[in-house]
């Protein structure tokens, strides 16, 4: 069972606002009308008995200070609403768990998403509630995976809607023109990605943005279990986009199981900020990844 962050972050932001509020405006008021009466009282006694009167103000200082849960909730409140509005409107981390993405994205990539490429959409209700732009041709897009959209999956958009879409002989067609290949040396994979050395290396053009893809000549265009082009060309439908790995033959994508809803989206992947293999020879870190533009 995954971890729910985004509902973690709501519920602890509300749970300790809630805190400070409440304090605020019953509890804290009630404190310091009590502490005041308590000095004041002190303080006539004092007087009365020709006493300084410092050891009540203290006694009262202690019995009406600000609860310790309080305390907690006043201090971690702006800091998790912070990341909750960060994570949700502008910026979120992602860690790439497989090779489907090669040589794009690597297994150990951690990469930085825009949230609001697509427009924004409420936390944990997913609902949009500002349009500010759509997924375009070549987009590399995260999104909840819909066949169980508590899985977050990454590709590339390769068909937006309205657009017929086939794939053959280890080609792209789009609207009936195919995307342009430039074959490039063999792939050598390093870390997790050794066991891609020897794959066929291209730079593919959609709609002139340039990235590589990895194929196996060997392997069928339809990953095993795979149909949804098996009978040719298929019209993208409204609301929808076609996506495909650039691994194309170790790719589970809309070869597979179809269309992702614009609702399934997350946000546009644009840059990477770490990388760490534990399957690297020498140091895990490749220092030479990090910062790098997604395209």
């Amino acid at each position: 069972m995954s971890f729910d962050f985004p509902t973690f972050l709501v519920a602890a932001t509300a749970l300790t606002g809630g805190i400070w509020l409440v304090d605020a405006l019953v509890f804290a008021p009630r404190r310091r009308r009590l502490a005041t009466e308590q000095a004041a009282s002190g303080a006539s006694t004092d007087a009365t008995a020709g006493s300084t009167g410092g050891a009540p103000a203290q006694g009262a200082d202690r019995r009406y200070r600000e609860p310790v849960i309080v305390e907690y909730a006043r201090s971690f409140f702006p800091v998790i609403l912070a990341v909750l509005l960060l994570r949700s409107f502008l910026v979120e981390p992602f860690r790439i768990p497989s090779g489907s993405m090669m040589p794009t994205l690597l297994v150990g990539d951690f990469i930085l998403v825009n949230k609001f490429a697509y427009g924004l959409r409420w936390p944990v209700l997913n609902t949009k509630f500002l349009e500010l732009g759509e997924p375009e041709r070549g987009d590399v897009v995260v999104f909840r995976f819909p066949q169980d959209e508590s899985i977050d999956y990454i590709k590339r958009v390769v068909g937006i809607p309205g657009d017929q879409v086939y794939y053959r002989n280890k080609t792209l067609y789009v609207n009936g023109e195919p995307a342009g290949q430039v074959q490039l040396p063999p792939y050598v994979g390093e870390g997790s990605g050794q066991g891609h050395t020897g794959a066929m290396r291209a730079v593919e053009d959609i709609d002139g943005l340039e990235h590589e893809i990895l194929i196996n000549p060997r392997a069928r265009d339809l990953p095993p279990g795979c149909s949804v082009l098996a009978d040719g060309p298929v019209t993208v439908p409204d609301g929808t986009y076609f996506v495909m790995g650039d691994n194309r033959d170790n790719s589970n994508d809309s070869r597979c199981w179809g269309f992702v809803s614009e609702e399934n989206l997350v946000g546009k992947a644009f840059a990477i900020w770490m990388h760490w293999d534990g399957n690297r020879n020498g140091l895990p870190i490749a220092f030479g990844r990090l910062g790098d533009v997604i395209h």
